[in-house]
């Protein structure tokens, strides 16, 4: 029975310690408010969290790393393909890649992206250059 009792102090004391340890320089959520509050890098979904904030515990050995190559902004560089049809079908470049293969109306002038990989296409003999800034999504 001591030996149990023994054990469970010195777990509750550890566990103290790494809460202690962890917890080093960051205020208590309580006293955060808008002028102290720090704020991390922001992911591209638009997420910063403050340095205070629990779900910021997995990044506490190194910083949190954000990649600025967000996949819709590399997307919007690449250009419109120009198409002589009215109904052209997009499978995102291999059907092994897991987008099914859609069927996008250009009868509209502008810009028709597909609603799944978000690449542009557009009907050149619809399309003049006034048209260009219309952009639709095909979903």
């Amino acid at each position: 029975m001591n030996r149990l009792v023994s054990r469970n102090i010195f777990r509750v004391a550890q566990t103290a310690q790494r809460f202690k340890e962890t917890k080093a320089g960051v205020p208590a959520p309580i006293d955060i408010d808008k002028s102290n509050a720090v704020f991390d890098k922001q992911t591209h979904t638009g997420q910063a969290w403050d340095h205070a904030d629990y779900r910021l515990q997995r990044f506490h050995t190194a910083e949190k790393q954000v990649n600025p190559n967000v996949g819709m902004d590399l997307i919007a560089q690449v250009p419109s393909t120009p198409c002589e049809d009215s109904v052209i079908s997009c499978n995102g470049g291999h059907d092994v890649l897991g987008h099914p293969k859609v069927y996008i109306n250009l009868d509209k002038p502008g810009h028709h992206a597909c609603g799944y990989c978000g690449l542009r296409f557009h009907n050149v003999h619809v399309t003049k250059e006034e048209h260009k800034d219309v952009n639709y999504l095909n979903c």
